[in-house]
């Protein structure tokens, strides 16, 4: 069988490989480096150690996917034509190496040997520069490949491969959505003649620092709970936790699933308000709110043993993978009908609604009537059972209102109350072919209303007269000189 030795440079001069990875590099098979740019190869230029690299291959290709796509495949035949070649790669090939993680998934595969021989990485190195406690705990990330949600505030992150100003800047901007423009970070220079440099600066100045190169690293301290202006999701249910503890709030250890029903409700609609309002503060502000529901929910089911926040993130995370086929699978979805049929299908599929009615019969029992009718409306209309345009939905509204108009002179309730229904729900329908949602509308109609009001009975005070003395043509007058100031701002 076919042999690779996987071998780490470690993070500097061949003093820094162990012994057997030295043994194993000069042990006179074939040697091919991920990249030459590593102070190892001075050490195989003095000797007359001839090595491959493959800088070629990140020349050539933009998506590191690709080159590590296309190193690894060339690794596999050169064993298969050569029987044992050494491989080697920076610091420790078990951190942050790519190409040995795909090595080891396909040497099956492939029928490959993998021995991996592992030096000191770059990480021991850092650490050690700059003297923290690890127990306190650490993550370690890479430049190219990190997000910002990756980044964990509650303990302390190294980040490799800040090699240039540009992978410095987007490091930066990333860096930025989570800790202050002036939190102070440490850029970590580790050179191939084993001199140290740190630098403290903020973390704006990220990327005015010049000369980077493949041994700096940056370091963010975790955020001290005494200075702390920024949480995580652990904080929200660290805090929910303490709340609900012996030595919590009195009002957060009574409630219960039922008992919170009317908040998750409450805070959901003022999201929408914040939403309608334009208020970016409040909208942030209300879906904080709104979060704080899910956690508490969360933090109940977990004391009484039924799921946990973990059952929570992973139960959506499932669902939006399994609903998703045309973007985690192999299904195709040009535009967003199709997105969304595809949605629908898979959805039905997880519900086990095997009929037309199933769908209109699947819906929250505690959804509002308007959203209901709205709802039901969409799904039959999936099948075609629909008006041609919106000239139908109108003319049915129109019908439905002669015949309310025509029970009500009859003085029916039963059918009045039927009727009235009818109209509704024709009102819906029509609010459905201008694609907007009737809840929102009428919501928006309430808080009109509201201000309105509000107008008339300022002025009515600013007359000296009480609302419940005015008659309704005063206050219609009032009404219209409401409608006029909302015109005219």
């Amino acid at each position: 069988m076919s042999k690779i030795n996987v071998i780490g440079l470690g993070p500097g001069k061949v003093d820094e490989m162990s012994l057997k990875a030295v043994n194993t590099l000069t042990n006179g098979s074939p040697i091919y480096l991920r990249t030459e740019r590593h102070p190892v190869t001075d050490y195989l230029k003095e000797e007359g150690i001839k090595y491959n690299s493959y800088d070629y291959v990140y020349e050539q290709e933009e998506d590191f996917d690709k080159v590590y796509e296309i190193i690894t495949e060339d690794l596999i035949e050169k064993a298969k034509q050569y029987d044992i070649i050494n491989y080697g790669v920076p610091g420790n090939p078990f951190i942050g190496e790519n190409t040995v993680f795909i090595l080891n998934k396909f040497k099956n595969e492939c029928k490959i040997e993998i021995e991996v021989i592992p030096s000191i990485s770059f990480l021991e190195k850092a650490i050690s520069t700059i003297g923290f406690d690890i127990s306190s705990g650490f993550k370690v990330l890479d430049s190219l490949s990190f997000e910002e949600y990756m980044v964990d505030i509650n303990s302390h992150n190294i980040i490799s491969q800040v090699y240039d100003q540009m992978v410095a800047s987007e490091a930066k901007l990333k860096l930025m959505e989570v800790y202050d423009d002036d939190y102070e970070i440490y850029i970590i220079k580790i050179s191939s003649n084993q001199n140290k440099e740190i630098v403290k600066i903020p973390l704006f100045e990220i990327d005015r620092i010049d000369n980077f190169d493949y041994f700096t690293y940056l370091y963010i301290p975790r955020v001290d709970n005494s200075t702390k202006k920024r949480y995580n999701m652990n904080n929200l249910i660290s805090i929910m936790e303490r709340l609900r503890s012996k030595k919590g709030c009195p009002w957060d250890m009574k409630q219960t699933h039922e008992s919170l029903r009317e908040y998750v409700l409450e805070e959901a609609y003022e999201v929408v308000d914040a939403i309608d309002s334009g208020d970016i503060d409040s909208l942030v502000e209300e879906l904080g709110d709104l979060l704080l529901q899910v956690v508490f929910h969360a933090q109940i089911g977990s004391e009484e043993g039924y799921f946990n926040i973990w059952d929570v993130t992973s139960g959506i995370c499932d669902k939006l993978i399994y609903r998703h086929p045309h973007v985690f699978g192999e299904v195709k979805a040009d535009d967003l009908n199709e997105a969304k049929s595809t949605w629908d299908k898979m959805k039905d599929k997880e519900k086990s609604v095997t009929s037309y009615t199933d769908r209109l019969k699947n819906l929250p029992k505690s959804l509002s009537s308007l959203m209901k009718s709205y709802k039901i409306q969409e799904r039959a209309a999936d099948v075609g059972f629909d008006w041609d345009s919106i000239d139908g939905a109108i003319d049915k509204a129109k019908e439905e209102y002669k015949e309310l108009i025509q029970e009500y002179n009859n003085k029916d309730n039963d059918k009045i109350e039927e009727e009235l229904g009818d109209l509704l729900f024709a009102i819906v329908n029509v609010a459905r072919f201008l694609k907007i949602n009737p809840e929102v509308a009428l919501n928006k109609t309430i808080n009109k209303f509201i201000e309105r009001f509000e107008y008339i009975e300022k002025e009515s005070v600013k007359q000296g007269k009480d609302l419940k003395s005015m008659s309704l043509e005063e206050m219609d007058l009032l009404w219209e000189q409401a409608k006029t100031q909302k015109n005219k701002k």
